[in-house]
C-alpha cells in the first residue's frame, strides 16, 4: 500500500487530495489545527485516513506527526499543502499576520520536508510536493508576505530538485491560480479563471504522478502571469497601478 501525508488536509485542495488518494487505496495521513473540520470532511469511508492535530508552524509537532504516520509503513509522498493568505489586502501590511504567513507558508513547508526526508533518504525513494502559487511569480499588491513566501517555496523546491536526485527523491512544485476554497472565498475581488477544488486536485495529482518539477495552472492564466514576470519592472509596476487589477486598499 502506498502512503501519503498531506499538511492542511482538512479543507480545500488538501481535503480533495486526501479524498482522491484515499479512494485510490492509499494510506493517507492528514494534519490540521481543527479536528472538527476533519470530522466534518471525512464522515464516510475514512478507514485509511489518519488525522493529526498539528500546527505546521510548529517544527516539533509536524516532525512527530510524520514520524508516527510513517514509522511502520514508510512514506512514499509528502504534500506540503498548508497555507494561509490575507483576508484583507491593504497597502500597509498587517505585520503580525504577515509573520504568521511566513511561518505557515514557508517554514511549514521546510518543517514538513525535513520530517519526510528523515524517512525517505534512508529508503532512497520518495517524492516531496509543495504548494506554491502563481502569486509567487510577481510581487502582487496587497499580498506582500503571501507573494514572498510562494516565490521562496518555488526557489526552495527548485534547489532541492537538484540536490535530492542522488537519493532518488523527486521534488514537485504546484502553482495554482484561483481555486474555489475557503481561502479564496474570503476575497472580495474578481478572480479570473477560477477552478473548482475537486478539478484542481485531479490536475495536481496527475502532475505529481508525472513527477513534474513545476506545474502551474490554469494554463492560460499562468501564461499571462509568467509573461508579466518577464516585463521590465517599470512596465510591470505601471501596469499594476491600474485599479482594475490592483486589489489593495488604503
Amino acid at each position: 500500500m502506498k502512503t501519503v501525508f498531506i499538511t492542511g488536509g482538512t479543507t480545500g485542495i488538501g481535503m480533495e487530495l486526501a479524498k482522491l488518494y484515499a479512494n485510490k487505496g492509499w494510506k493517507v495521513g492528514v494534519c490540521g489545527r481543527d479536528k472538527l473540520k476533519f470530522e466534518a470532511s471525512f464522515q464516510v469511508g475514512r478507514d485509511n485516513v489518519t488525522f493529526y492535530q498539528v500546527d505546521v508552524a510548529n517544527r516539533d509537532e509536524i516532525k512527530k506527526a510524520i514520524a508516527d504516520f510513517s514509522k511502520s509503513i514508510g512514506l512514499d509522498l509528502l504534500i506540503a499543502n498548508a497555507g494561509i493568505g490575507y483576508a484583507y489586502k491593504t497597502k500597509v501590511p498587517d505585520f503580525e499576520w504577515s509573520y504568521r504567513i511566513v511561518h505557515v507558508n514557508l517554514l511549514g513547508v521546510m518543517y514538513a520536508f525535513e520530517a519526510a526526508l528523515d524517512v525517505m533518504i534512508p529508503r532512497s525513494k520518495g517524492q516531496l510536493v509543495a504548494m506554491s502559487s502563481i502569486a509567487g511569480y510577481n510581487g502582487l499588491p496587497g499580498v506582500s508576505a503571501y507573494s514572498a513566501t510562494k516565490a521562496a517555496v518555488q526557489k526552495y523546491c527548485e534547489s532541492l530538485h537538484l540536490d535530492l536526485k542522488q537519493f532518488n527523491i523527486d521534488v514537485t512544485t504546484i502553482c495554482p491560480g484561483f481555486v474555489d476554497t475557503p481561502l479564496t472565498q474570503a476575497n472580495d475581488h474578481m478572480m479570473p479563471f477560477m477552478v473548482k477544488a475537486p478539478k484542481a486536485a485531479s490536475l495536481i495529482a496527475r502532475a505529481i504522478e508525472k513527477k513534474k518539477m513545476i506545474y502551474a495552472f490554469p494554463f492560460f492564466f499562468s501564461m499571462i502571469v509568467r509573461i508579466m514576470g518577464m516585463l521590465p519592472r517599470t512596465w510591470y509596476r505601471a501596469l499594476m497601478s491600474f485599479k482594475a487589477i490592483n486589489y489593495s486598499k488604503d
